[in-house]
């Protein structure tokens, strides 16, 4: 009896190779490459900025269109309205209490290891300083203006000022619009289903541009910053990456661990490549479009993660939050006029509500520590002079504590809500259901443009609305 059908049903059943693993292969000898040409030779490397920008601008345009159709996906899938109203309030709280977490770490660490003693100010310090504090004097605005500004001029420049949270405001109510308007509404729902797997295959195809953009990007940071920018510096830098370490790996993970039983490490090496993307490009806001794709296809329900990722990006600034606490305390320290208890945390409270919607932009951090002193402490304006050097060596461990903050905060939640799929996220962490790299949609529920209609809020029985919240 012949065996060649059984050779041919070994051969179908293989499962074909992951072409993506060369992708980040490629991601990985770029950035070496990167910070030894910028290293080697300086001039060349501060010239291929524009790689670096070039590549996180290709992301960022994909940004505002994956949002608008996983919000819309999910809330107007949904029966019940008051589920969005719980996901934002419980997500508010948590941002403010871990980001008052964060505060408090830094605050302890920068009072313990007083990295700014010992600096001399100079005059190009202090125009350093300066510069920094007019830039972030440009970005500054009032909270009315702040709430304002997420109102956009029409329904569809919402979709195309680059304001997340814009997007974010328009998705809801067209959202809310289709779950209002019940069976009536499936068919815009089958459609934006079917646009949003044609913004992640192209989000898909962008990716293979990482490699540049990371060599670009590591090129100017080596060549712009030198190893003469850490000398100094050195224990600012190393204490800044152990805080950031601690709050992930304790704070998170604890938070992780007693609300859901999920290990920190297995979330975290599930989101491996995103810390690479955000390692190379300094900015937590490459790897927003993949962090929504990998959460919905770890069992987070669409909705959830359709309003905590956004909301998230704006007011989960974790790491920028620690930044802003040891860099204050080592301006005061280098200047020899150290902040008191009550200074610091004035100052840093401040400086936190101004900090919102920085989370995604390289290099922002420093603007509102120079911002948040000029209009707190000018005094100490000058002293920013002394971090602006080494302020992009740091700018990665703030992206990457704000991207692991907003991804525990997801499951998180998830969880406290009851739209976490515990049996999918444990299959996902274990490697048994790998994402699909090349369409980036999560299938594991079935097709959510076929999903079943929307019914009015009023006549859908309570238990009926719990089973319906999963698209």
């Amino acid at each position: 009896m012949s065996s060649t059908p059984d050779i041919a049903q070994a051969d179908t059943a293989r499962p074909q190779r992951d072409k993506s693993h060369y992708l980040y292969v490629g991601v990985i000898v770029a950035v070496v490459a990167g910070i030894t040409t910028g290293l080697v030779f300086p001039d060349v490397g501060v010239s291929l900025k524009p790689l670096g920008t070039g590549f996180v601008s290709l992301i960022t345009m994909m940004i505002q269109p994956i949002i608008f159709c996983t919000i819309v996906l999910g809330v107007g899938s949904v029966a019940s309205a008051a589920k969005i109203g719980k996901l934002g309030g419980l997500a508010l709280g948590y941002f403010i209490t871990l980001s008052t977490f964060a505060l408090a770490i830094g605050m302890v660490v920068g009072n313990f290891l007083h990295p700014g003693e010992g600096l001399a100010l100079t005059d190009d310090i202090a125009a350093a300083g300066q510069a920094k504090a007019a830039e972030g004097a440009e970005g500054k605005e009032s909270t009315v203006d702040f709430l304002l500004g997420i109102v956009p001029d029409s329904l569809l420049s919402g979709l195309t000022s680059g304001e997340v949270l814009q997007t974010l405001f328009i998705a809801l109510l067209i959202g809310f619009a289709l779950q209002r308007m019940g069976k009536a509404g499936q068919p815009v729902l089958t459609g934006i289903g079917h646009v949003q797997r044609l913004v992640f295959r192209v989000l898909a195809m962008i990716m293979w541009a990482a490699p540049v953009g990371a060599f670009g990007a590591m090129a100017f940071v080596a060549g712009a910053g030198g190893l003469e920018a850490l000398k100094s510096l050195a224990v600012l830098m190393i204490g800044f990456y152990i805080t950031c370490a601690v709050f992930v790996f304790v704070i998170l993970g604890t938070i992780l661990k007693v609300t859901t039983g999920i290990n920190v490490f297995s979330l975290l090496r599930y989101l491996g490549r995103e810390f690479l993307l955000i390692l190379a490009t300094s900015s937590s806001e490459s790897a927003l479009p993949r962090l929504i794709a990998k959460m919905e296809h770890a069992g987070v329900d669409r909705t959830t993660v359709g309003v905590v990722v956004p909301t998230g990006y704006s007011f989960n600034l974790d790491g920028t939050a620690i930044y802003l606490t040891m860099a204050s305390l080592f301006v005061a320290q280098a200047l020899g006029d150290p902040l008191s208890i009550g200074e610091q945390i004035s100052l840093l409270i401040f400086m936190m509500i101004a900090s919102k919607g920085a989370a995604g932009v390289t290099g922002a951090g420093i603007a509102v520590l120079a911002g948040g002193l000029s209009s707190h402490r000018p005094d100490l304006v000058d002293g920013v002079g002394f971090i602006v050097g080494i302020d992009r060596f740091m700018s990665e461990a703030r992206a990457l504590t704000n991207f692991a903050g907003n991804s525990v905060a997801t499951v998180v939640i998830g969880q406290w809500t009851g739209g976490l799929d515990k049996a999918q996220m444990d299959r996902v962490l274990s490697g048994a259901d790998p994402f699909d790299e090349a369409t980036m949609v999560d299938d594991h529920a079935g097709d959510p443009a076929e999903a079943a209609p929307a019914q009015d809020v009023d006549q859908v029985p309570a238990m009926q609305a719990r089973e319906t919240t999963r698209v």
